[in-house]
């Protein structure tokens, strides 16, 4: 009889752990991913945050949460060190210090063997984030080819130009006069948008017999004007253009002819600025303005002829792949095995790396 009393309370002994659900990291046999963002407020990366929180949703066994650094890189790692200690089994990371591979390393340091997803803002620059990679089973990255952009948007701005160039030429002094809005110093993906924004619109351009683009203000030899707050911001770009116009103005016959920006949130505060001077609206003359990410308000613009084009940054896209990625990790695949495993015409491996995946950019003029 003891031993039959025994045998029933090991029994109810294990039923009872089992009722208590799965060890650190598990809740009723879901894995919990933290998912970080470097800023709430940046206007693409919202866009994927809802069309991410969907398709993570959908997933049955993930239990995730989103946190925000507020561009403060310490105040991620921070919050990076918490989500572990607090049972994390899955880091999903947009890394606030774009291009900064020690910067991935020190977060890699602080998960451990905890599977890191970074996403959207690069880790390293020049082939820096390939010993990142390559030197952890535990890590893959998921975002564009960051020149891409810069070229997709260069060779459409250089072709409308050539196409409309008298229109555009208000100066009549045969050289189309341009600004340009740089969303972050030392981002790479700014980087090459705003090298290439040019060059590829100049190689347009002279190949035509056309002059190259002029910057519009002489004595900055940067060519361009960063947001330094390295928020991407449509304030910071319309403060800009705002001061822009008091010296440079139709009037004193040297006006800004064309505005190229990384992102559609500057190209939002452009046209803002445009449209208050009487400019890009019905009726009125229109600066061709550019940008890159195809927002719903960009999209908008462009419809109403107020914004000229931008370049699709796929947020549903980039949602769905760290989602699949996610899911395929929780299966129980290496970040590796997870991407290679991803089947969708939109994304595609890096040539450089097994553990690097692009979504891919698209040219937007209007539906």
């Amino acid at each position: 009889m003891k031993k039959i009393i025994a045998m029933l309370l090991v029994v109810v002994l294990a039923f009872s752990l089992a009722a208590c659900g799965g060890g650190a990291g598990s809740t009723g046999g879901k894995t919990k991913v933290s998912v970080f963002w470097y800023d709430e407020s940046d206007v693409y990366l919202s866009s994927v945050r809802d069309a991410l929180n969907k398709e993570l949703d959908a997933l049955e066994n993930v239990e995730y949460d989103n946190q925000f650094a507020a561009n403060d890189q310490s105040k991620q790692l921070d919050q990076i060190k918490t989500a572990v200690a607090g049972g994390a089994k899955l880091l999903v990371i947009n890394q606030v210090t774009s291009g900064a591979a020690d910067t991935a390393e020190d977060i890699l340091a602080a998960a451990g063997e905890i599977p890191v997803v970074f996403f959207n803002r690069a880790i390293g620059t020049d082939g820096s984030d390939l010993p990142v990679l390559e030197g952890h089973s535990t890590v893959c990255f998921i975002g564009t080819d960051a020149p891409e952009a810069g070229h997709m948007q260069g060779k459409m701005i250089g072709e409308y130009v050539l196409e409309h160039y008298d229109d555009i030429d208000v100066n009549n002094d045969g050289v189309i006069s341009y600004a340009m809005m740089k969303g972050e110093e030392a981002n790479i993906e700014a980087i090459y948008r705003t090298q290439y924004g040019v060059e590829d619109a100049d190689a347009v351009l002279t190949a035509a017999g056309k002059p190259a683009l002029q910057y519009f203000d002489a004595a900055n030899t940067d060519c361009y004007q960063v947001d330094q707050g390295g928020a991407w911001s449509a304030a910071a770009a319309k403060e800009y253009m705002d001061t822009n116009f008091v010296t440079y103005n139709e009037s004193s016959n040297n006006m800004i002819e064309l505005v190229i920006c990384n992102n559609d949130g500057m190209a939002e505060g452009v046209v803002a600025s445009l449209q208050e001077k009487g400019y890009n609206k019905e009726g009125a003359h229109v600066v061709p303005v550019f940008g890159v990410d195809a927002t719903d308000n960009a999209k908008a613009l462009i419809a109403e002829g107020a914004m000229t084009g931008t370049v699709k940054q796929d947020a549903q896209g980039m949602a769905a792949a760290i989602a699949q990625t996610v899911s395929a990790i929780v299966g129980g695949k290496t970040p590796a095995e997870a991407l290679a495993s991803l089947s969708d015409d939109r994304f595609s491996i890096a040539s450089d790396c097994a553990s690097k995946l692009y979504v891919a950019y698209a040219p937007y003029t209007g539906e």
